[in-house]
């Protein structure tokens, strides 16, 4: 009897030192949304286009924050002018970057990856891809501001 109940506590004692592991959090907010972004690399541009099957600029800005259950504007004009403003020194994955590349106004839109890096759908006959706001190049001379949606707690910078 007394040897069914050692094997017993010595059992139940292994039973507990061999929980499984649990696995990593999902990412939040922002960085959540970089990743939705960078999962969809490669899928093709499609002018209005707002799902997987084909994406503009701002559907890829749209379609990634509802993923993280987050609503914005269609266009890249209305997510500058909805978005809380974030310095240029401030970005983090999840934020918004907008351009200015052939209009007056705000047309063009990215979400910020981080390294100097963004993901977008550049133009028809263009995949969604990284872009580069490092050293000058075409993007980085558009560039005219950013904007977040996944943190609304900090208040806007003065």
């Amino acid at each position: 009897m007394r040897a069914a109940l050692a094997i017993a506590i010595a059992l139940l004692a292994a039973a507990c030192s061999s929980l499984p592991a649990t696995s990593p959090a999902p990412p939040q907010g922002g960085a959540a949304i970089a990743q939705a972004a960078a999962a969809l690399i490669g899928t093709p541009y499609h002018f209005g286009g707002a799902d997987a099957a084909g994406f503009d600029c701002s559907g890829l800005a749209r379609y990634v924050h509802e993923r993280a259950g987050l609503a914005i504007p269609r266009t890249a004009a209305e997510q500058q002018r909805a978005a809380h403003p974030v310095p240029l020194t401030e970005l983090a994955p999840g934020d918004l970057v907008f351009f200015r590349i052939r209009a007056r106004g705000i047309d063009h839109v990215g979400v910020y990856a981080g390294g100097g890096r963004f993901i977008h759908a550049p133009r028809a006959g263009r995949a969604v891809r990284y872009g580069d706001l490092r050293g000058g190049g075409f993007y980085a001379r558009r560039l005219v501001g950013a904007g977040r949606f996944w943190d609304r707690g900090t208040p806007p910078p003065r």
